[in-house]
């Protein structure tokens, strides 16, 4: 490492530990201005039960303590208003008189924003530089040295890197049981201790457990897992905690991180003449990180050019399509529409509030409501077709994006395992089939107004497949486990709209990877940075075409193949047949037939 680059790695990490660190510059104090709730009633409920407990106008050093005792005043409000709403001559909606468990999120958020005071808030704009400035001056110096070094892959010691050579399996194992446990459990509390979507999680668990190792016979090849067998990457770990307590916070405890979003409160003013939220400092946070992270994957494969054109195009679509312009057209009133965002990946496509708002807002947006359906019926079989999954899984989307940027350091550490790929496709497609039966209750529920099919209801199911899918799955594991477990992990294992594309990919499509199996020297390292853990040299060594629906078309094998064996195509000529294991050229049979 230069000194150029040990300059630019402290920089960046100062600016992370200032970023951590303000998480407790702020105070925080309750008055009747910083209370954040719309409907009387309930307004005066909250002051009077603040006032009587002492919170009102109180300064609290910890935010903590802060969130705590702001609970426990909206819970008491609910409760007495609840008992009082009998006896009271209120001619208003049950819930307009009465404070339900969700309006009681909807609370507590925006007051703790506007109830924070001090160093952070009297300086945004510093701390916007100290943090967000400071990591970005600091990734480019690291990042910008790369250039002046001679491209190409050199396999330089990445399973010997604290950061990059991955967990011992078994630890690594137990960390995976660990968060699975943890997230079912903390699903009952979610569900306010309705244990019937938590129990049948855990039954369809173990239903793919035993399919996997009960109900398949075992091949004989056996690929190599991709973790360390007896060292740890430390570096990695804490990594990998960060960012899987970072995710927590974000979906599920935001009141204690509204310092973070204090800090980009004037980029959010800039663009949607708002505030921050949460989801505004998630997706200004994701995409410098691909911006930056993207000037690494050209520096890393700039001797190819297909790499070049293909993180330049995830750069643009992250930061136009996918954060500018539904900013833009959050300020201009229209719904905020991520125009890439393709169901069954943006799952709340069809809930009844996305269908209502899109209809109320005129011609755009019965327009963006045809064009996701167009994309759903219409071009995502027929791009995919053309171009397999590749055009939309490592061109245009944001998890393909944060993955191929980002997580590229972590490429090497999917599981090449022929036990990891059963896994993926028992996993990948139940998530397709739990997205498929929860879009359809909640369609049934739309034009029937009945919740109830069967034993389950409409609203708890996309509740959980919410809390399940969209935040656990694809957020905690899916970016908290990069350096534990590749940087494709939600891609891999849970993405629906993945298993959809990598239908088409698998049985009607004119992309694959061609192979010269003559030419192969058998060096691996197509194999190792396959991010989705496809064991690239078995088929090369056999000179047999790779198509896999796991395949994201990245092209990372073909760009560190040191001979050229290995080639991104589009043909039609036998894609009939290209899925065959095995495709035995017969001489005479092409002689008879000219």
């Amino acid at each position: 490492m230069s000194l150029l680059q040990k300059i630019g790695l402290t920089l960046f990490l100062c600016a992370l530990a200032i970023f951590t660190l303000t998480l407790g510059l702020n105070k925080f104090t309750l008055t009747s201005e910083s209370l954040a709730v719309d409907k009387e009633v309930h307004r005066e409920s909250i002051i009077s039960m603040a006032r009587d407990m002492g919170m009102l106008d109180k300064t609290y050093q910890n935010q903590f303590a802060f969130v705590s005792d702001l609970k426990k005043c909206i819970k008491a409000s609910q409760l007495e208003l609840s008992a009082s709403y009998d006896n009271a001559e209120y001619k208003g909606s049950e819930w307009d008189y009465k404070i339900g468990d969700w309006a009681i999120k909807d609370y507590i958020l925006p007051t703790v924003q506007k109830s924070g005071h001090g160093m952070v808030s009297d300086n945004k704009g510093l701390f916007l530089l100290l943090t967000f400035g400071l990591g970005i001056l600091g990734g480019l110096i690291f990042i910008l040295p790369k250039f002046m070094e001679q491209p190409g892959i050199k396999n330089d010691n990445i399973y010997h890197d604290p950061l990059t050579r991955g967990m011992n399996y078994n630890i690594r194992t137990g960390l995976l049981i660990t968060s699975i446990i943890g997230i079912l459990v903390y699903g009952i509390f979610y569900t306010s201790g309705n244990v019937l979507l938590p129990i049948l999680s855990a039954i369809v668990i173990l239903i793919i457990i035993g399919l996997v190792f009960i109900y398949q016979k075992e091949k004989n090849r056996k690929s190599p897992r991709s973790a360390s067998a007896k060292v740890i990457g430390w570096l990695g770990l804490v990594a990998g905690i960060y960012l899987i307590i970072f995710y927590i916070l974000l979906y599920w405890k935001p009141e204690y991180i509204t310092n973070w979003m204090t800090i980009v409160d004037p980029v959010s003013e800039k663009l949607n003449g708002g505030a921050a939220s949460q989801w505004f400092l998630y997706g200004l946070m994701y995409t410098v990180i691909v911006l930056v992270m993207g000037v690494r994957m050209i520096s890393k494969y700039r001797h190819n050019r297909y790499q070049i054109i293909r993180t330049l195009s995830v750069m643009f679509f992250q930061t136009a399509i996918a954060f500018l312009l539904p900013e833009i057209l959050t300020r201009l009133n229209y719904p905020y529409y991520d125009f890439k965002n393709i169901w069954p990946l943006n799952y709340t496509f069809f809930f009844d509030w996305n269908i209502k708002n899109l209809i109320a807002s005129g011609g755009l947006g019965i327009f963006m409501l045809v064009w996701g359906i167009v994309l759903i019926v219409l071009a995502v079989p027929i791009i995919t077709y053309f171009f397999g999954k590749r055009w939309y899984c490592s061109w245009v989307c944001g998890c393909g994006g944060l993955a191929e940027t980002m997580g590229d350091p972590f490429r090497q550490l999917s599981d090449k395992s022929v036990r990891a790929w059963r896994f993926e496709r028992w996993i990948i497609h139940a998530v397709l089939v739990f997205a498929v039966v929860m879009t359809l209750m909640v369609l049934y529920h739309y034009f029937t107004g009945r919740q109830q099919v069967l034993f389950l209801n409409s609203d708890s199911i996309r509740s959980w497949y919410g809390f399940l899918i969209g935040s656990a799955f694809a957020g905690v594991v899916g970016t908290g486990f990069y350096p534990l477990m590749g940087n494709r992990v939600w891609c891999r294992y849970g993405c629906p709209l993945a298993a959809y594309l990598g239908l088409v990919q698998r049985f009607k499509s004119r992309f694959r990877i061609t192979t010269n199996g003559g030419q192969c020297i058998s060096c691996g390292n197509c194999s190792t940075y396959c991010e989705m853990g496809i064991d690239v040299r078995h088929y090369a060594q056999r000179g047999q075409d790779i198509v896999r629906s796991s395949c994201v078309g990245c092209g990372v094998c073909a760009a560190v193949c040191p001979r050229g064996v290995l080639r991104l195509e589009n043909a039609s000529a036998d894609v009939n047949q290209r899925t065959e294991d095995l495709r035995t050229v017969h001489i005479e049979d092409l002689i008879n037939a000219q």
